[in-house]
């Protein structure tokens, strides 16, 4: 077996490119919500059927795994199970299978790589992305640059800046946890950490900068944290009561918060959106209407939202409220368990691990970028790999971090 892990790893990141939607994406479907041409649906088929020959392959350990993150299973089956009560029941069939497929690859990369194995094929494929990106932009400014109300900013392999920037913000911090992993190669880590950190700024994207500062402050914070105890107490009260402001802040003053990140939130239509999503979130708390359905029904729910607000309303913008909309209130419960459980789990490991630069910073980071993007609970993602991903390698016990499935 030792003979074909490098196939291991290259199907891996073969896989992390697709659901990185980069540059095929955009190239064959006109908006990442929608379904795009008859080539992007199938093109999944032999990536599910190599997950599930992959997982049939190797099931002590994945069976393992399934088993330890009871929450991201239920809350992808309920996704699927949701077409008994969507209002388009055949495309919640259609792409709760397609959660849950997607679920089940992030599980599988738990169960097959360890820690530095893991976060060194993350940071790579976010090399990848970043040099293809920085080529499109450079090369084909036509496709890779917006000229229409953001000009100048650049959007890379994806449709809009704010992808490129959350990637890269999440590439950045994958590059510099690697560093930890590969102290010899840290200078080359680095250097790609600081690329990436670049084209966090060229895209312009205010909330990916946020997300930037606040990995980059995350990471100095655990090297200082585990410098000794006295400071450590420091950086954690100080780290605590930052938390609580700032949740409190989002809790009380949203729109002030949209604001400070560069956002009119009455341009932008955010609140508005929200304040009418609520209403719908309201009408079905228990259900929603279905995963993945509730901005296609062309008659549904969703034409009043538009009708109300003005504007062709592609998403929620907000990936608690996507959640609820799909499939209620209890998925948005059982969500925030697992991302607080998951959190939980990392700051475990606050003290000791060199994956704790990576786990806890990108899960913060998650959850941040959620605040103004659907970024939780999405199919063919890679978003959700990543997570599924963390939270199921810190789901296993110690004992299994040092060693890999062989």
């Amino acid at each position: 077996m030792n003979v074909l892990r490098p196939l291991e790893f290259l199907l891996a990141g073969i896989v992390l490119f697709l659901v990185s939607q980069g540059l095929l994406g955009p190239l064959l479907a006109d908006s990442p919500n929608s379904e795009g041409s008859t080539f992007l649906r199938v093109m999944w088929l032999p990536v599910y059927a190599l997950t599930i020959g992959w997982m049939v392959i190797t099931p002590a350990r994945t069976l393992e795994v399934m088993w330890r993150t009871p929450l991201i299973l239920i809350l992808s089956l309920l996704c699927l199970a949701s077409f008994l009560w969507s209002v388009d029941s055949g495309l919640t069939q259609r792409r709760g299978f397609a959660l849950v497929m997607t679920s089940l690859f992030g599980l599988l990369l738990a169960s097959r790589f360890n820690w530095r194995e893991l976060i060194t094929l993350f940071a790579v494929v976010f090399a990848v992305l970043a040099v293809m990106s920085t080529v499109m932009s450079l090369a084909f400014p036509a496709i890779a640059v917006h000229h229409d109300i953001h000009v100048g900013a650049w959007k890379g392999i994806w449709w809009e800046k704010n992808t490129l920037g959350a990637m890269m913000a999440f590439g950045t911090t994958a590059a510099l946890a690697a560093s930890v992993f590969h102290p010899r190669h840290k200078l080359i880590w680095w250097g790609f950490a600081a690329f990436q950190a670049g084209l966090v700024l060229m895209s312009t994207s205010k909330t990916a900068l946020l997300a930037l500062m606040l990995a980059l402050a995350g990471i100095a914070a655990i090297h200082l944290i585990r410098r000794g105890f006295g400071f450590s107490a420091l950086i954690l009260v100080g780290g605590g009561l930052i938390t609580f402001i700032a949740a409190m802040v989002m809790t009380i003053a949203p729109v002030a918060v949209i604001e400070a990140l560069g956002r009119d939130a009455t341009l932008t239509g955010r609140t508005d959106i929200w304040a009418v999503l609520a209403e719908q979130v309201e009408a079905r708390p228990w259900t929603g209407y279905g995963y993945g359905a509730f901005w296609d029904a062309p008659y549904g729910p969703s034409f009043w939202v538009r009708q109300r607000t003005q504007w062709p309303v592609p998403t929620a913008h907000n990936g608690w409220l996507e959640i609820a909309l799909g499939i209620g209130v209890p998925g948005v419960v059982l969500m925030a368990l697992s991302l607080l459980a998951s959190i939980g789990r990392a700051l475990g490991r606050l003290f000791s691990g060199p994956e704790v630069f990576w786990a806890l910073i990108f899960l913060i980071l998650a959850a941040l970028i959620s605040v103004s993007e659907s970024n939780l609970l999405q199919r063919n993602a890679l978003t959700w790999v990543l997570f599924v991903a963390t939270a199921a390698r810190l789901a296993l016990p110690r004992r299994y971090d040092a060693v890999s499935q062989r």
